[in-house]
């Protein structure tokens, strides 16, 4: 309990008030799980992020694409894509390994097979920012939030990179219109408050800081048992940081 009014104590650094994902309703794509759930931040879903990791069709496509696969392949580049969404698959599975350079390189093979896929390839921007290459990995956050701009989540990781290049001051005016976002939500909270707060501390230059919110992330039960690829991303975080869960 005392740790929990720690960390509730300091948030109040950045009211009005922490970032809570709130559960809403699921969503599907055959991209993985960002969240279980869509989130609502104001009065918008946040939907992309958080794609459920299975896909169930309410009929099968083999009951009416055969007939038409060819042509509307060779209209719309239809092997490439399917070639990029198999890169895209690959290289979240290598980051979810913590081989984040080699998820880079699945992700930009996936642009090259399919250029529509820049603009919503928000797990290419996680991966730069674990390589430290911050404007690369804030152009790509820019290039989906331009596009989707309901993707609050996007815009914190933007944030995040903005913070390393410009300073936090700068960046930070972005950030607090965003951290409300959790306030009246329910479900996940200690996870995504310490895993933001970590962030946040991180993108003040100030490590020691950073530290036990993010290993209290890591070590949280949903951070343990969930299948939510930021879930991974926190354990990422503790690789790339070298800090360890003694």
């Amino acid at each position: 309990m005392a740790s929990k009014l720690n960390l509730q104590s300091n948030l109040s650094l950045f009211s009005p008030c922490f970032l809570y994902p709130s559960p809403v309703a699921a969503s599907a794509s055959p991209l993985g799980v960002k969240t279980p759930n869509k989130l609502s931040f104001f009065g918008v879903t946040w939907s992309k992020m958080q794609y459920e990791k299975t896909l169930v069709p309410v009929l099968s496509r083999r009951l009416f694409l055969p007939s038409v696969s060819g042509i509307w392949d060779a209209l719309t580049g239809g092997n490439s894509a399917s070639e990029a969404v198999a890169s895209i698959r690959r290289g979240m599975e290598l980051f979810r390994q913590g081989d984040v350079a080699a998820s880079l390189i699945e992700f930009d093979r996936a642009i090259e097979l399919d250029s529509r896929q820049r603009a919503y390839l928000w797990q290419r921007g996680l991966s730069l920012y674990y390589l430290d290459r911050f404007e690369e990995g804030a152009e790509q956050f820019r290039l989906d939030v331009a596009l989707n701009p309901n993707d609050t989540e996007e815009s914190i990781w933007c944030f995040l990179c903005e913070a390393q290049l410009y300073g936090v001051d700068e960046a930070r005016k972005r950030f607090l219109e965003l951290v409300s976002a959790f306030s009246n939500a329910q479900g996940h909270e200690y996870f995504y408050a310490s895993l933001y707060a970590g962030l946040y501390y991180e993108s003040q230059n100030n490590p020691d800081a950073a530290k036990p919110h993010l290993l209290a992330a890591c070590q949280s039960p949903y951070g343990l048992r969930s299948n939510d690829y930021m879930a991974s991303l926190a354990k990422v975080h503790r690789l790339c940081r070298n800090w360890s869960t003694n």
